[in-house]
This record gives C-alpha cells, sequence and structure tokens, in this order.
C-alpha cells in the first residue's frame, strides 16, 4: 500500500509534466519526485489508521482528491497559464457562473482528467492484491522519521545546488512563481509551500534591500544654456527623513529608504496638457491588436490610429487572478502573489489612484463592469478607488446574456455622468470574454455574419466578433460626446486586461498570420489614448499597462509622488521599463528572458554584465516593495 501510495504521486508529477510539455530528464523532476515521498508516506499512515474497510474507503476518497486537485490543476493551467492558488480556492463560488465554459473545457479535456483518475480506479481493480490493515503506532513513529530524514534531504540537495532567479532554491525560500515552482519543485510541493505561506503571511524576499540612487531633483542647471532651466520633478512634499526618524518598523523605515531614493520623474511639455478635461478609462476584457480592424472594427482602428499610436506598448499577465490586470492599470503596482490584489487593496489607503484623485478635485466619479458587481470583490476594491461603483446586481440593470453587451452598458450608464462635468467614468468590459464559440458566446452570435468573410479559424473569428461589441460601444460613446458637445474636452484611455489566453496559441497565431514569439510578443497590445481634434503621434518607446496611471496623473496635471508607483509617465525622459510576471524584462538597450537568462541587444547597443544586474535588481525590487504597499497599507504612512 505504501508503494502504492509513491508510485501513484510519482505517476501524477509526471502526468502533470506531461501536460505542460516538460522534459522528465531535469533535476526539478528529481527533485519533485524525492519531496513527494514524504507525503506519500503521510497519506499511507492517514489510510491505515482504521479497520480494513475503512482504510479501503480513505484510501479511495484519497486518491480521488488526488486526482481532483491535478486534474483541475491541469485544466487551470490550459485556460490561465498558470496555476491556481489556494487563496482563490476560497474565493472560488463565483466561478460557477462559468459553468458552460467550465463544461467546455472537461470535455475538451476529458482524457486529462481521466488520466488524472487513475490511481483512484485502479484501487477499484487492485483491491485484492493490497494489504489495507492497520499498522502499529511503533511502524507509524518509524515512518514519520524515515518521512522527514527525506524530507531534510531533499531540501538539503535545494540548499546546495544553484541560488539564481528561478532556481530550486530561490523558488522554495525567496519567491514565488506558480509554473515555475511546478516545474522545479512539483505540484505536490508548491501547493504545499502556497498554503504554508497563505497561513503564516509571507512576500517575496530580496537578498538587501535595494538602493536606487537618485540623480539631484532640486535643481538642475543646463550648463550650455546662458538662461538657467530648472527641472520640475512629480513628486509631492513627504518629509522621507523626518519619517524615518520617528519610525520603529524597520519594514516601513525600510520603505521609506527605498522610496526617498527612487528617482522621480520630470515634468514636461505634456504635464497637465488635458488638465479639467473629462476622463473615461476603460479595462477592455481580452482586447488585442486582433481585434483591430480597419473595416471590421472601425471605431478602435481610428482611435488606435489616430491618437497617441504606441507601437511598443505591453500588457503582461500575472500569476494569480485576470484582475491583476485590471489592478496593474488602476494602480501602477505589480500584485503580490498568491492573493488577489485588487480585493485586498479595497481595505488599503488608495490616494494615488484616479477615481480618488479627481473625485478631490470636485470631479463626479463612477465605475460600471457589466458583470456581476461582487466579481472578484469589485464592491470592495472599486469604491475605495473614489468610485461610485455599479455592477449587474447593484444598480446596473442589463438584458441578461453571456457574456453581457459593452453597448448596452454605454447606453445605460452614459446618461448618468454626460451632464455633470467634469467627470471620470471607468469601465470594466465583458463582451471580450471567452470562450470564443458561436454556440455559447452571446456577442460572437450576435455579431456573428459581421466576420464571417475573414480567413481565420472559427475561435478566432467568434473572438473577433466580441470585441465588435466593443467597438460598438466605443462608437456610441462618441457620438454622445460629441452631441453633448465635449468631445474635443474628453481624454479617452483604453488597455486591455490581457491577451485573449482563451484562444489556443495556434489560434493566435492564425490571426497573426505568422508564430507569435511567447515571452514577448505574445503580450504585446495596443493602448488607446484619444480626444477628438488630436494631432496623431507615434510613440516607439517600450511602455506597459503599469505606465498607464502615473501617465494619465502627468496628462491631467494631477499631484502626484512619481517615485511611489512602479510604472513611468511614458512622455517623460525616464529611461523604459517593461517587466513580465517571469521577471523578464525589455529596455531601451533590448530584452532580457529570464527563463534562459539570456538578454538580447537592440541593433547597435553594447551591453554589458553590470548593466543587466542592474535591471534585475530593479524589476526585483518593484517585485518586492509592490507587495509590501499592499501588506504594510504603506500609502498611509506617506499620504498624511
Amino acid at each position: 500500500m505504501l508503494l502504492y501510495f509513491i508510485a501513484s504521486l510519482f505517476y501524477l508529477e509526471s502526468l502533470l509534466r506531461i501536460s505542460l510539455g516538460e522534459t522528465f530528464l531535469s533535476t526539478g523532476f528529481l527533485i519533485s519526485l524525492l519531496l513527494s515521498i514524504p507525503f506519500s508516506i503521510l497519506s499511507y499512515i492517514i489510510c491505515t489508521g482504521f479497520n480494513s474497510y475503512v482504510n479501503y474507503i480513505m484510501t479511495l476518497i484519497l486518491t480521488a482528491l488526488w486526482g481532483f486537485i491535478f486534474a483541475s490543476q491541469i485544466l487551470y493551467y490550459k485556460l490561465f497559464k498558470t496555476f491556481y492558488t489556494f487563496f482563490s480556492v476560497g474565493n472560488a463560488g463565483q466561478i460557477l457562473e462559468f459553468w458552460r465554459d467550465i463544461l467546455s473545457l472537461i470535455a475538451g479535456n476529458i482524457l486529462w482528467i481521466l488520466f488524472a483518475f487513475v490511481p483512484c480506479i485502479s484501487v477499484v481493480f487492485l483491491k485484492e492484491f493490497i494489504n489495507f490493515i492497520s499498522i502499529g503506532n511503533k511502524i507509524k513513529i518509524l515512518l514519520i522519521g524515515v518521512a522527514v530524514l527525506i524530507h531534510i534531504a531533499g531540501v538539503s540537495i535545494i540548499s546546495l545546488g544553484e541560488k539564481a532567479q528561478f532556481s530550486a532554491y530561490d523558488l522554495y525560500f525567496n519567491n514565488d512563481h506558480p509554473v515555475m515552482s511546478v516545474k522545479k519543485l512539483g505540484l505536490i510541493t508548491y501547493m504545499r509551500l502556497d498554503i504554508q505561506r497563505l497561513i503564516f503571511g509571507w512576500s517575496p524576499q530580496i537578498a538587501e534591500p535595494i538602493e536606487i540612487l537618485p540623480k539631484p531633483f532640486i535643481e538642475i542647471t543646463d550648463k550650455p544654456e546662458p538662461v538657467e532651466k530648472t527641472i520640475k520633478y512629480n513628486t509631492l512634499d513627504i518629509d522621507f527623513v523626518g519619517l524615518i526618524s520617528n519610525e520603529e518598523n524597520e519594514t516601513i523605515k525600510n520603505m521609506h529608504h527605498y522610496f526617498m531614493n527612487v528617482e522621480p520623474t520630470a515634468k514636461n511639455d505634456y504635464t497637465g496638457k488635458y488638465k479639467g478635461y473629462n476622463l473615461i478609462l476603460i479595462t477592455a476584457e481580452s482586447f488585442s491588436p486582433y481585434a483591430v480592424h480597419k473595416d471590421v472594427t472601425p471605431t478602435l482602428y481610428k482611435l488606435v490610429h489616430e491618437g497617441y499610436y504606441f507601437t511598443n506598448f505591453y500588457t503582461p499577465i500575472w500569476g494569480v487572478s485576470t484582475s491583476d490586470g485590471e489592478y496593474v492599470a488602476c494602480t501602477s503596482l505589480i500584485p503580490k502573489r498568491g492573493v488577489w490584489s485588487f480585493y485586498l487593496s479595497g481595505k488599503k489607503s488608495m490616494p494615488y489612484v484616479l477615481g480618488n484623485q479627481l473625485k478631490t478635485q470636485g470631479y463626479n466619479t463612477m465605475a460600471y463592469h457589466n458583470n456581476t458587481y461582487t466579481y472578484y470583490k469589485r464592491n470592495i476594491s472599486h469604491p475605495n478607488m473614489g468610485y461610485e461603483y455599479k455592477g449587474v446586481g447593484n444598480g446596473l440593470n442589463i438584458k441578461k446574456s453571456w457574456p453581457a453587451s459593452d453597448l448596452e452598458m454605454m447606453e445605460k450608464t452614459i446618461p448618468e455622468y454626460i451632464d455633470k462635468k467634469p467627470f471620470h467614468a471607468y469601465y470594466m468590459t465583458v463582451s471580450g470574454h471567452m470562450r470564443y464559440n458561436f454556440t455559447g458566446n452571446a456577442m460572437a452570435a450576435k455579431n456573428r455574419k459581421l466576420v464571417e468573410h475573414l480567413p481565420y479559424s472559427e475561435a478566432g473569428k467568434a473572438y473577433i466578433a466580441c470585441q465588435i461589441e466593443l467597438d460598438r460601444a466605443l462608437e456610441y460613446l462618441l457620438n454622445k460626446l460629441e452631441e453633448a458637445g465635449i468631445a474635443d474636452k474628453t481624454l479617452i484611455a483604453l488597455s486591455s486586461d490581457h491577451y485573449p489566453y482563451g484562444l489556443e496559441l495556434e489560434e493566435i497565431d492564425d490571426l497573426a498570420g505568422y508564430m507569435v514569439e511567447r515571452n514577448f510578443e505574445l503580450y504585446k497590445n495596443h493602448f488607446i489614448l484619444y480626444t477628438k481634434g488630436i494631432e496623431p503621434t507615434v510613440i516607439d518607446k517600450p511602455c506597459s499597462s503599469l505606465d498607464i496611471l502615473p501617465t494619465i496623473s502627468n496628462l491631467m496635471g494631477l499631484d502626484y509622488d512619481s517615485r511611489l508607483f512602479m510604472g513611468r509617465d511614458i512622455f517623460s525622459d525616464s529611461e523604459p521599463l517593461v517587466i513580465f510576471e517571469n521577471k523578464s524584462f525589455i529596455t531601451d538597450k533590448g530584452f532580457y528572458n529570464s527563463i534562459n537568462g539570456i538578454f538580447t541587444p537592440n541593433s547597435g547597443e553594447k551591453i554589458d554584465e553590470d548593466y543587466i544586474n542592474t535591471i534585475k535588481d530593479i524589476v526585483d525590487s518593484k517585485f518586492y516593495y509592490s507587495a509590501k504597499i499592499l501588506e504594510t497599507d504603506y500609502y498611509k504612512y506617506v499620504s498624511k
């Protein structure tokens, strides 16, 4: 029976590895097998504490639970390209709203599910060959001792190995990355660490506090000019020195040191350009460049090409929930691993988000979402950002369909604020939501005739059909702004929450017309920034959704401290930095792939290791201090 448990977990870890397309010839696989043995021993002890019949039933239940966990993680990965955390499990009731998607996912992966339940099914057929008798306490104590020794051996191997980023050591002791953890440590160990960190509290670690020395920013004189030129920065009057001297908490004191030494971004020709304008900010579900067609989605095409045209913009995905992309755009913070950062931010001080900033200036601030208003607990996060928030179930009354119509949301909500100038409206759309087919997706079915002529797969056509509803919603918005005579005084900003991962990679390749590079290009996207009468401007600077909040804050002339954001004003002269969930990055010098540790310089650039290591340290610090802002409610210390 003990050997059966060990063999079963070996089998399930191997099955998961096959589903990831990973090789078995790796130290990560061997570590995962070794660390699964103590768990097998513990399971054996649990299932030998009763009479033979009860032990048999316990074995069935336990192996069925294993099958469910491995099968559900495989399905979750195939859908979201990551693994779920126990924090997500604890808030998973709302997932039942997507029962159609779940059934479709199960139907398409039924073999993986059946394979995951092989150990459980085998127990029934091998019942006569497995001994389910109880064991004595002495044997249990001996087995516990063996389990402890094997665990120590496994941890020792990890400790003696390399300490580089995403090594087994780094993932076990310092950082958290679901996919890499499963590859390097195994699913059982990843989930055990996840539970442990959730219960006892955890945040990513850095070797030592990273000090980024600033350039002087009180007054800088450009010597070649005869007239002194003072450079002003987007900073607030925060007395970090005083805060440090009066602070007893070492973590907070360290944070004061860090943010005091971050180089702020300079004010520029774009500062306050749209001061006093109305603002409409939209996070568009699964929006991507593949949704922009001159003839099929003409409004999206117009907004992309006739405003500020960002040719090097990215919307990375993050590790826990689909609300993470929305969180990044709204807060300019990197989500904390393992939790729903947006939900947790609803209980923290968030004075620098646009809703709260503009509300203090007399703006009417509203937020809307055409899905259940409690989904991802937006009823907690969004009012905390300064919005009067409405979704389905608390004031937004729209037709029941899945997904709901973005056009109908605009029709119902625009009258609530268009005559209340100045206003700021925030939207989280849903029409672009997967799954992309013409039978279970109401928006795809609604717009099917408009995409039948396109040379793409069925899923690709369905995806574009969904985005047509967003296009119609934006067309309606522009018309209403024009009718109200405020189109030239309203700034529209739109970004995606993530790329359309409801499509298979091959289907994305089909839409692109070639094989899309997976580590960087997959996340390349459009950022729409538009107002009527704007002079079209091409922006080639690398940038991402992390830069949206500081960029808009600068454009609207808001008082904010650029040192407290993880992104940067795109229009400033600050060096660009695009950060990805796996800590890969893009700068104006080139691309760094954290998976293989290779930096690819741009043409004509010569980069040394010091530069690469410096940027890696900066990236680590941004992950670390983003988590600390959320954990410590840091903004309340500097916004008094």
